[in-house]
């Protein structure tokens, strides 16, 4: 009978340090994914909300056209408000350039119709947004206009 117990003792104490390692694994890859992640928010904090109205502001001394409603409506399509979302599934991403951040803009068309004044980052929420904002005015005639994936 004590040799049972010793026994179950050693599977038991095995299953504890299999559990704290891989928990502790868990973690270190979590951490590893945060700290990899590109940071938008340090470029320019802020929430949805104001990254918006940054954006807006820098558009209409740009005479780019766009009303708060219709970022807002195509940047929670896009990404769920997350300045970080990269989409690496679609067919942009199988050939290389997916879309990122807010507006789920690809490489090509952030650096094409970038907007002077605002990052060179393509995670920086108001760069990600005027610079789309920007595509749909010449594409669409306004972000007003683009009710789907553009």
């Amino acid at each position: 009978m004590l040799r049972s117990n010793t026994s179950s003792t050693r599977r038991l104490s095995k299953a504890r340090k299999f559990a704290i390692s891989g928990i502790a694994a868990a973690g270190l890859s979590v951490l590893a994914a945060t700290v990899a992640a590109p940071s938008a928010s340090a470029a320019t904090p802020g929430s949805v909300d104001s990254w918006i109205k940054q954006s807006l502001s820098v558009m209409h001394s740009k005479g780019i056209p766009g009303s708060y409603e219709g970022i807002h409506r195509n940047l929670m399509r896009e990404s769920a408000g997350n300045p970080n979302a990269i989409n690496n599934w679609d067919s942009n991403a199988k050939i290389g350039t997916p879309s990122k951040g807010l507006m789920q803009v690809i490489d090509p068309t952030f650096k094409a119709y970038h907007v002077a004044g605002t990052s060179s980052n393509i995670y920086d929420p108001v760069a990600n947004i005027t610079a789309s904002a920007n595509y749909a005015a010449h594409r669409y005639g306004s972000i007003d206009h683009v009710n789907s994936a553009y």
